[in-house]
């Protein structure tokens, strides 16, 4: 099935791009257009049709009912340049409650929290919805914000047990987090976070949660690159990771407590026993693992998403898709057997037929978010077209 887009970019010229899947059995449709700009969207209740839609300047849209508000519902004054803005939204039932958390890259004159003088901020923040709005904000995770401008993060996942995950990217920092022995003090980079998401406060159970190591008890895996992608296996619980090399090895992993995947000392599989044994060791729980597959050549991997639903067909349900920002192509992989990793031959993509063994769907522009509904419809959102695809 190939659909057709029309869609004007940002220097107001008119770009078509078809979308189609490989297996004809699926049913692709552009859900809802007119977005600037989206990086993710979450599910307020169990209809699926009341859907909120985060846009990287900081808008906040509303689908109500099935319909598209025309006014954005909020709008947060955020840093866009490069890899900021409004990045990561996810949405948590608490007893009679909705909230809302939102990733945003801001501005914060009165943040004191160092001696650098600088105020820009990697923010997560948690909101009540209300029906209409998101109110009561209060503040769950500060996060550093520069150099970058890139390698921000920004995804949102609630794990089976309700903690919250959040990942960041390096923001060309060097310090132990990016595994320089003789670098700077962990500092809240190249990491991804696991929090109890009402307090904000380190769960007990994290892996450094007792080490006398600084700003290291919220954290779950450490020398990450940067990241658009992270998910949880609805089965057994395990995290997953997207992860983003330079010119060479984007990769997806399986992180496991205390993960470190390596960068800027490995990038795709190891090349020997000594980088892993030269990676920096935060503490008897840090430990490193080959990734599951690589890119040679990156695809810039975006997100990842297991199916949590059958209604695609017994060979989709519980398996994972993923997304690509240089392509437009959605990917799906196969768990092996345990789920303890991927059911693949080879975990190195080094040519064009192994990439296309994997790609179920193109022409996507640029994907930043991959859901599954509440009704067990995948959902598919596209930076570049601004539209929300709908497969079934």
């Amino acid at each position: 099935m190939t659909l057709t887009v029309l869609y004007s970019n940002n220097l107001g010229l008119e770009v078509t791009f078809a979308q189609s899947l490989k297996d004809p059995n699926l049913q692709l449709t552009p859900a809802y257009t007119g977005f600037t700009s989206p990086t993710g969207i979450a599910f307020l209740d169990d209809s699926g049709q009341n859907i909120l839609v985060i846009e990287k300047k900081g808008d906040v849209r509303l689908i109500s009912n099935g319909v598209l508000e025309e006014t954005p519902i909020k709008h947060f004054d955020v840093n866009s340049q490069s890899e900021r803005g409004l990045l990561g939204i996810e949405v948590m039932k608490e007893n009679n409650s909705t909230l809302v958390f939102l990733y945003m890259t801001i501005d914060d004159p009165q943040f004191q929290g160092d001696s650098s003088g600088e105020t820009l901020r990697n923010r997560v923040y948690s909101f009540e919805w209300n029906g209409n709005d998101l109110v009561n904000q209060k503040l769950v995770l500060d996060l550093p914000g520069t150099p970058g401008p890139n390698h921000n993060g920004g995804k949102l996942v609630l794990g089976k047990d309700n903690t919250l995950y959040t990942i960041i990217g390096d923001l060309n920092h060097r310090t132990k987090l990016q595994n320089f022995a003789d670098g700077g003090d962990p500092d809240l980079t190249g990491s991804i976070f696991r929090i109890d998401p009402l307090t904000g406060q380190a769960p007990s159970d994290n892996p450094f949660s007792d080490s006398d190591v600084p700003n290291v008890d919220k954290t779950f895996a450490y020398g990450i690159r940067n990241s658009f992608g992270l998910t949880v296996d609805p089965l057994t619980g395990t995290i997953w990771d997207t992860e983003n090399g330079p010119s060479f090895s984007d990769e997806i992993n399986i992180v496991a407590p205390g993960f470190n995947s390596g960068w800027r000392s490995i990038m795709g599989p190891s090349a020997s026993d000594d980088d892993i044994e030269n990676l920096v060791s935060l503490s008897q729980n840090s430990n490193y693992s080959e990734p599951e597959i690589s890119w040679a050549e990156p695809p810039a991997l975006t997100d990842i998403e297991f199916i949590n639903s059958s209604n695609l067909g017994d060979d989709y349900a519980d398996n994972i898709l993923v997304g690509d920002y240089n392509n437009g192509n959605l990917y799906f992989f196969r768990l092996n057997d345990d789920r303890s990793g991927l059911d693949v031959e080879d975990n190195v993509i080094d040519t064009e037929n192994e990439n296309d063994n994997f790609v179920l769907g193109t022409g996507f522009g640029s994907i930043s978010d991959i859901e599954t509904s509440p009704d067990g419809a995948v959902y598919v959102l596209s930076l570049e077209t601004g539209t929300l695809y709908k497969i079934t």
